[in-house]
């Protein structure tokens, strides 16, 4: 059965392009750690207020998953443990077989540059960079990512295609000039560049329309299964669900009741 009109419908998708099932990309890496393993993980922004108490959680590597729960439930505060930006106050994060809290600071902040690619809410690209400069920036802090990026400005240009941002005179544009959803777009090609083996993507299509949207999460799987990389996908937008591969709700995993302006 076909998606409804409208609907990105990934599984057709897949026969299309031959890209891997997820039962394929789970055989072919069962010999190998997870991609990420929380355990009895806890974490709060103040003492005695906690954010997320999640006893397990485990991501197969080259699984897409997707993260749902409402706003102000924590979803944002776990994909920053995960991605090792914020320190547990207790429990288990290991990334790819890296037991993150064990790292410092600074070996923690090159393990991430190498390893993962975010999307951020707030996009957090650099004002004084070319839409191209913001994209290939991944290469600056990882020599891995830059290896495996090849030709590093053309790489960046065919990620920006994918994504309907290679018209010249958007190239040449500051990134400061760029509309919400353009901007957004050039976060996702930064996110992908140098294919990273965990992609962390926080309520990336909220500002893309329809068109946009279908664009987006088409690059997103393909490059991700091309690249066997792991992808947790967070939203709000339950609707989304049905392209992944397994679907979490944060309530059910997270015994935590967070304030929901603070978390």
């Amino acid at each position: 059965m076909s998606a409804p009109p409208g609907v990105f419908d990934w599984p057709v998708y897949c026969r299309h392009r031959s890209i891997p099932s997820a039962d394929d990309r789970l055989v072919h890496c069962v010999m190998t750690e997870p991609a990420i393993v929380l355990s009895d993980l806890a974490f709060e922004w103040t003492a005695g207020h906690p954010v997320l108490d999640v006893p397990s959680l485990r991501i197969e590597r080259g699984e897409r998953v997707f993260l749902h729960g409402p706003s102000g439930s924590g979803k944002s505060s776990l994909l920053g443990v995960i991605g090792g930006v914020l320190a547990p106050r207790s429990g288990t994060v290991r990334l790819l077989g890296t037991d993150l809290p064990a790292l410092s600071p600074s070996r923690r902040d090159h393990f991430r540059a190498d390893h993962v690619g975010f999307v951020f809410q707030m996009f957090n690209l650099l004002p004084y960079l070319s839409v191209v400069d913001n994209v290939t920036l991944a290469a600056r802090f990882s020599a891995r990512r830059r290896q495996r990026a090849g030709d590093l400005r053309g790489e960046a240009r065919r990620l920006l295609h994918a994504l309907g941002m290679d018209r010249p005179s958007l190239l040449r544009r500051p990134v400061t000039r760029l509309s919400i959803g353009q901007q957004q777009r050039v976060a996702a090609a930064r996110a992908l560049f140098g294919r990273p083996d965990v992609l962390i993507a926080d309520e990336p299509t909220s500002s893309l329309d329809a068109d946009a949207r279908e664009s987006f999460l088409a690059l997103l799987m393909q490059e991700s299964a091309a690249a066997g990389t792991t992808l947790l996908f967070v939203s709000h937008d339950r609707s989304l669900g049905h392209l992944f591969d397994r679907c979490v709700g944060l309530d059910d995993i997270n015994r935590a009741r967070p304030d929901r302006e603070a978390a």
